[in-house]
Order: structure tokens, then sequence, then C-alpha cells
């Protein structure tokens, strides 16, 4: 029994019986047995985050629970780190379809490392393209492709097309006349920043965070300062996936200080803030944010030039959000509502973003206690997580798993264990 757990449930006691609610009734509105609330209240058990943003909410806290809970602020590396610049990443592929994505030192780099590892011959020459305009063209064509597959493939399938195209363009950039550079490496740019969403995708942060930084140096080459901005609402995503509150909010509210940011990535970093104050119960923060989000991403000159930053699939992804979010503040009900309207508006094709609200919308399902409901859309959505290996739609299946697993006497969960064992094994 540790003295924070004993904390925590003589706190929730305390405004459980200021409210007036019986053990029973509370247990009864948060889809929990007696028994459980009974036990985190005595610290006899450490709570759940689910459970502590579901009192939270319930009892009106205001985020106090959650303050009390005591997360452990998680260490995410930020991506303009100085040590990035000593090393530079390669993927490598081996004869049996297996790849890797590692640092190599920058010093053997320059001694012929990186040709050895990708086998090939170094020319230190090029040839100025004549045809770089068209050239470019192909490469915009690539690269818009890739998000596409990205939507129905694993990111492993995805990340070396998008690393192989990141180079071909930093090696086209060296060939063409300096009026072309700027276009050029802003296409570069865009593609590092995908590879980033990808690496993150696959579980690896560290890679993600790498190559964000990477898309921040090619793009002030293009004059395209905003990407340092969004760099900031990328590393603010990966600190929301670990459960960070604060530092969400915190990297979300120093993108929106950056100077001259377009309105679309404004919008981007307010949605991100909105997700992190809803991490830490606070509701009236977050609407602030979901707010200010909207108003931004509705501006219709508010996006820069070029590819898509962000989302490009989602009809309306303020109001996706707003169902996010309002899992997190403990409101699974309300976000059933709003994830069940939201998700029948993204095209079929949009696979990889039908899955991920698609999974949270069973969070929410299940949490709100419609069990038979997040059984169901789970058993249609298990297809689409095998074929996507997503990391981050696997941490909301976990949890998922976890909560499901208090009615394992039910038929539908009963029924819906060895498949959900099965994707979970198969995404370990």
């Amino acid at each position: 029994m540790s003295s924070l757990s004993e904390t925590f449930g003589a706190r929730l006691r305390a405004l459980r019986v200021a409210e007036g609610v019986s053990l029973s009734e509370f247990a009864r509105r948060l889809y929990y047995s007696k028994g459980h609330v009974s036990r985190i209240e005595t610290g006899a058990q450490s709570p759940s985050s689910e459970f502590v943003r579901k009192c939270d909410a319930e009892l009106g806290a205001g985020g106090e629970l959650i303050a009390l809970a005591g997360e452990k602020a998680r260490v995410v590396r930020t991506a303009l780190s100085e040590s990035a610049e000593e090393e530079v990443w390669v993927m490598t592929m081996t004869p049996d379809g297996g790849a890797a994505f590692s640092p190599v030192a920058r010093r053997d780099v320059l001694l012929g490392g990186m040709a050895v590892i990708a086998g090939l011959k170094v020319s230190g020459t090029g040839v100025v393209a004549a045809n770089a305009e068209a050239q470019l063209r192909y490469h915009r064509h690539l690269f818009d492709s890739a998000r596409d597959l990205g939507q129905i493939s694993s990111p492993d399938v995805v990340l070396p097309l998008v690393v192989g195209q990141a180079q071909a363009l930093r090696t086209l950039a060296k060939q063409v006349d300096a009026s072309t550079v700027p276009a050029v490496a802003s296409l570069a740019a865009r593609t590092a920043e995908y590879a980033g969403w990808m690496a993150q995708e696959s579980g690896d942060d560290s890679a993600a965070a790498w190559w964000t930084d990477r898309a921040v140096q090619v793009a002030r080459v293009a004059g395209d300062d905003f990407l340092a901005g969004y760099a900031l609402v990328r590393q603010a995503l990966i600190a929301m996936y670990q459960d960070d509150g604060a530092t969400t909010v915190s990297l979300a509210q120093r993108a929106q200080a950056e100077q001259n940011l377009p309105a679309r990535v404004l919008g981007l970093a307010a949605q991100r803030e909105a997700q992190g104050y809803a991490l830490l119960g606070d509701r009236d923060a977050c609407l602030r944010a979901l707010d200010r989000a909207r108003t931004l991403l509705l501006d219709p000159d508010g996006a820069p030039e070029g590819p898509v930053i962000g989302t490009s699939r989602v009809v309306d992804p303020v109001a996706v959000a707003s169902g996010w979010c309002l899992y997190d503040l403990g409101r699974p009900a309300e976000a059933v509502e709003v994830l069940d309207r939201e998700l029948a508006r993204i095209p079929g094709s949009a696979v990889r973003a039908r899955t991920r609200f698609g999974v949270r919308l069973c969070l929410a399902y299940a949490a709100s206690g419609e069990l038979e409901q997040a059984c169901r859309l789970a058993r249609l959505l298990f297809g689409q997580i095998a074929q996507l290996d997503s990391a981050t739609v696997r941490t909301d299946l976990r949890r998922l798993a976890t909560l499901v697993r208090r009615w394992s006497t039910h038929p539908e969960v009963r029924a819906l264990e060895p498949e959900l064992t099965i994707a979970l094994g198969r995404s370990a």
C-alpha cells in the first residue's frame, strides 16, 4: 500500500462524501464495481489513469484528483536537440525484407560509413538537372502517393519510401540552379516531416524527433520557417501519447508563441493544447483552446503553400479532437456522441484515421458501459489494426483490453478476448 494511493483515496472519499453520493451509487455512475472503488479509497489499490479522470469529472474536481494521482512527467526528446548534429540516421534493409532505422556517427559517415552500409558507390560530382521542374512534379506526385499509402499500410512499408525520397531530394537540390533550390528544399522538408510521423507510428519516438529536426533545418533553406513551430506541435503529439499533459500543453503553447506562423499551424497547436488540458482534467481551458483551434482552422487563407500540414482526411479535425478530449476528461458518454457522428464522416479510404478514432470510440463505448457496442466495433477494426501496425493505435488498444477485462464474464467480452489477445500479440 503506497502513501500516494492512500492520499488519493482519502481525497476521493472526502469529495464523494461532500457530494452526498454513496459508495454504491458512485460505483454505478463510474461503471466500476463497489469493491474496486472501495479498495482505491482505502489505498489498497492504485487507480488507473482512466479511473482517475472519470472520478475527477464525476465529482467536478477540476483536475485536482488528476494532479493528486501523481502521474510522473515523462522526458520527451525535443526536436531541436543539439546532439542531433552528432549523428546521422540510416535506413538499412536486409535480404529477408526486414528494415532498420539506426544512428551512425557523423565521423563514420564522413569516412564512408554510409556508403558501406548502403552498398552504394559515392560520386563526388553532380550533373545540373535541366529538367528540374519536371523532376520536382514527379517528386510531389510520389510524396502525395506515399501519404495515400500511409493511410492503408504499415509504417514499415511507407518509411523506406519517404526516407529514400528525402535522400533523393537532397541529391536533386545539389544539382539544380540556385533559383530552384528553395522549391526542392520545401518538398524535402515536408517529406522529412512525414517521415517523422511514420517513425512515430512505428513506435520510434527518437527517430520521429530526429526526422522532425531535419525537416526544420531543411525548411529554413526554403524559407519555410513555420515548420519550426510545427515541429513543436509534432513533439506535443509524442508527449500526448505518453499521457504527459503538462508537456503537451507547454510545447503547444511554445508553438503558438512562434512568429509569423500560418493560421493552420496555429490551429493545430491550439488543438494539441486542448488535448493536453484534457489529460490534465482542465475542462474550461480545454474548451477555450478548442474554440481557438476551430476559428484558426476555418481560416480560408490560413494554410501554407505545398502539401497539407497535418491531417487531410478528417472533415472536421476539431470536432474529432473534441470527442477525443471528452474521453480524457472522463466524459465517455459525451465522447461517444461526438466520435460516433464524426467517424461516419471520415472517408473509407482514410483507413489509418478511421482506425485511430474508431479504437478511441471503442474505449468511450466501454467506459460508458456499452460493452456490446464496444466489442462489435472492435471486431470490425481488428483487420485494419493488423494492416496498419500503428504504435499510436496500439496505445488505445491496450487501454481497451485493460478496460473490458473488468467484465471478463460478460459474453461479448469473452467472445472478444481471443481476437483481442491476437491483435495485441501481433502488435507487440
